[in-house]
This record gives C-alpha cells, sequence and structure tokens, in this order.
C-alpha cells in the first residue's frame, strides 16, 4: 500500500521513482557491448573463461544479444545519438531503441508520455526519429 504523499509508479507517466530517474537506462545492443567486452577481458586473463563464466552472466549476453535490434557497436552508438537530439527521458530512449516502432502511432502506444501535455513532441518529430532509426537498422 502506498503511504500519504507518494505517488503510484506508472511508466506510461514517466512516473519511474527517484532512484530509477536518476540513472542512465541502456538499450539491449549497448548492454551487449559491455559484456562482450567484459568477456574479452575475462578471456584474457583465464583460457578457461567461458567455462568459469557465471552462469547469469552467460544467459545475460545471450539474452541481449538476441534481443538487440542493432548489433553493430557503430549502430548502436548512432542509435543513442538519434534518440538524445530529441527531448527523450532515458526510460523512453531505451524503449524506442529496443522496440524499434515503425510508426508514430506504434511509438506514442509503446511510450505514451512522448505526448504528454506541455512536452509533447509533435508527430512530424517522432516521424523523422524513427526514419532516422530505420536507415541505421537498413545499413546495420
Amino acid at each position: 500500500m502506498s503511504g500519504a504523499g507518494e505517488e503510484e509508479e506508472n511508466a506510461a507517466e514517466l512516473k519511474l521513482g527517484d532512484d530509477f530517474m536518476k540513472e542512465k537506462c541502456l538499450m539491449n545492443g549497448e548492454v551487449a557491448l559491455i559484456l562482450e567486452r567484459r568477456l574479452e577481458q575475462m578471456q584474457q586473463v583465464s583460457e578457461d573463461a567461458l567455462n568459469s563464466m557465471p552462469q547469469v552472466f552467460e544467459k545475460s549476453l545471450q539474452y541481449v544479444k538476441k534481443f538487440s535490434r542493432y548489433k553493430n557497436p557503430d549502430a548502436v552508438r548512432q542509435v543513442r545519438e538519434i534518440l538524445s537530439r530529441h527531448e527523450l527521458a532515458e526510460f523512453e530512449l531505451a524503449v524506442l531503441g529496443n522496440l524499434c516502432p515503425e510508426t508514430v502511432e506504434e511509438a506514442i502506444a509503446m511510450v505514451p508520455s512522448l505526448k504528454d501535455k506541455g512536452r509533447g513532441i509533435h508527430d512530424d518529430a517522432i516521424d523523422k526519429m524513427l526514419n532516422d532509426l530505420a536507415l541505421v537498422k537498413k545499413f546495420d
């Protein structure tokens, strides 16, 4: 139960809690890059790194590689750059980068906060952002 004065968390309205709002959200492709780099470091230290790797590490790496829409490190950086040009919260950026909506309607359905009153991003800006992301995906 919520105490008096506490707001209920709601991702659709960007009510994510104070701790979450202070943190940077990563897209699956970014997490994959970090974990792959860590695996390389582990392999340099030990030839048996693959066998001694914690199962949660291995499963996490498999997951983010499978569900990352962008495989190329340059593409991942370009996606972050494109999305960072817009007034997006970190959560919005990560959701759009991970789910790659193709239309303005899909983007708004996935991230309703894009159309919040007072900061609503125009449909034309969302469409341009999605077209830029589609170009990155095409050449990935």
